[in-house]
């Protein structure tokens, strides 16, 4: 793959205490959406890495990797110490300042990108392990967002898109009436994208190990897709 991902690719940086502001690539209510939610709690997750992520990379060489969605920072930072060369997208900017915070206390290097995945412009097949830990990716007629994800794994690489199981089918209460499923990209459909130049490595449910703290423990059990693209 090329040298150069980090000079094409849109980042930001900020400050320990100040929301990513400036460079911010995407749907402006989106971003102020997450703000709001980021904003409502001192630490939304767990800071713990993901399990599916920690167990599914535990037999790939480290390369270039992009964590999609990546909130506070705790996939980033992990892969980052595993050796990894980490670009980490997120819509959020309080989340993306909480998160450069927590790589800084953690002496991890990662790059940072204020945006949201289809409107990003990554550069197409650059990333090694593209990793989406239970995104919240909205659906749109052209698929956009499946698309990009797809097209941002180099020949050879990963990707790696672990959710909640149960969702993709689950009717919202009243009271969740702002939360619909059929709103949102699910490994199903992306699943449903793979040509003859993927293999699907894994594709199933099973129980999540869920870290202490931060919001969604009470989903007991993950759907993970792994699939490699061979050319």
């Amino acid at each position: 793959m090329a040298d150069d991902t980090a000079e094409t690719l849109p980042s930001s940086t900020g400050s320990s205490g100040e929301p990513f502001t400036d460079g911010y690539v995407g749907d402006p209510a989106v971003r102020d959406e997450w703000d709001s939610r980021y904003s409502e709690r001192h630490r939304l997750w767990s800071g713990q890495p993901n399990g599916a992520l920690v167990a599914e990379v535990a037999d790939l060489t480290p390369g270039r990797a992009l964590d999609v969605g990546c909130g506070e920072g705790a996939d980033a930072i992990w892969l980052a110490r595993a050796g990894w060369d980490v670009t980490a997208l997120e819509v959020s900017g309080v989340a993306l300042a909480r998160a450069a915070a927590h790589a800084r206390d953690a002496g991890a290097d990662v790059r940072w990108v204020h945006a949201g995945l289809a409107e990003a412009a990554l550069p197409p097949a650059s990333f090694d392990l593209v990793s989406a830990q239970y995104p919240a990716l909205l659906r749109t007629p052209d698929a956009a967002a499946e698309h990009a994800l797809l097209a941002a794994v180099a020949p050879g690489g990963v990707l790696l898109l672990v959710h909640h199981a149960g969702m993709e089918d689950h009717h919202p209460e009243p009271q969740d009436a702002a939360f619909d499923p059929a709103d949102y990209v699910w490994p199903s459909m992306v699943a449903a994208l793979l040509g003859d130049d993927w293999r699907i490595e894994v594709d199933e449910e099973r129980p999540r190990v869920v870290p202490e703290g931060g919001a969604g423990a009470h989903h007991t059990d993950d759907v993970v897709l792994r699939a490699r693209r061979l050319r």
